[in-house]
């Protein structure tokens, strides 16, 4: 039975490719790439004389006819990502879906991974992990999936961009709290960097002196008592206590700022919070 490879390749040094790989590479009929270019370089160094196809985001869905019609005749073909293992964060789950509905084997060659690469080298619990890949650009969008992991104990993993990574840490303060956090940067790469801290350091340090290359973030999960914290205070009780404390004369950032310590939720959270429940208690004032 003809199969569809999904082939694991390097994520920044070259000899971390494995044996099984560059065989499977060899002896395809056809390889599809993210970019040939990239794919050439790590082709040519081993002298596979494989011309590679692209197979990306904006054309991933008119390739799938071409190779389920390969599959059909009897030809191997092989999926590689820029780095890495594909389909994480990157293209590729549209196609292995049409393979395996069309009845077609799909066979895993596993091998370098910077999700797992940087959860290694991290220092945080790993018995439970939470991949959330590319947060969302926008800050509504990327601040409400942050606040998804509140009182959550898993290690979260995520990949950002350099020029973005310094804001994504302030949002984690912002969010979660000022929790332990690494940047794995250029992950086996001559220029590799591995930085450890409170996200806040990371934040202000990443301010001053961005980083250049690519960047895996890893937060550390919550403790065993926000988690306990979280859990404890619904949303209803939450937003009573703040009602109190604003009805008692307390200003929103003070409301916010004593919430915070005891519900084991993020300040700027509770204090946007505050802000709507004191527009709310005016408005309906007014109103009567």
């Amino acid at each position: 039975m003809a199969t569809l490879y999904i082939v694991a390749t390097p994520i920044g040094n070259l000899e971390d490719v494995t044996f099984r790989s560059l065989r499977v590479l060899r002896e395809v009929d056809w390889v599809l790439a993210e970019d040939t270019r990239r794919t050439r370089v790590l082709l040519d160094h081993f002298e596979i004389p494989q011309k590679p196809t692209s197979l990306h985001a904006h054309n991933e869905a008119g390739r799938i006819g071409a190779v389920l019609a390969a599959l059909e005749e009897g030809k191997d073909v092989a999926l590689v990502s820029d780095a890495g293992t594909p389909l994480v964060s990157d293209p590729g789950e549209r196609l292995v879906a049409a393979v395996a509905e069309a009845g077609h084997r799909v066979e895993a060659v596993p091998g370098a991974s910077a999700l797992l690469s940087a959860l290694t080298v991290a220092g945080f619990r790993t018995e439970r992990v939470l991949f959330l890949g590319f947060l969302p650009r926008k800050v509504g969008a990327r601040r409400k999936l942050l606040e998804s992991q509140i009182g959550r104990p898993e290690t979260v993993v995520l990949f950002e961009s350099p020029h973005r990574v310094a804001k994504t840490l302030c949002d984690v303060v912002d969010v979660l709290g000022d929790r332990g956090a690494c940047l794995a940067r250029e992950l086996t790469k001559r220029h590799e960097e591995v930085l450890r801290g409170p996200a806040s350091e990371l934040a202000a340090a990443l301010t001053e002196a961005p980083p250049k290359g690519e960047c895996t973030l890893v937060i550390e999960g919550a403790s065993e008592q926000e988690a306990l914290d979280a859990v404890a205070w619904s949303d209803a009780e939450v937003n009573r206590a703040l009602e109190e404390r604003l009805a008692a004369g307390a200003s929103v950032k003070d409301a916010a700022a004593d919430l915070a310590g005891r519900t084991g939720r993020a300040r700027r959270t509770l204090y946007a919070r505050a802000i709507e429940l004191r527009k709310a208690s005016t408005d309906g004032s007014e109103a009567t």
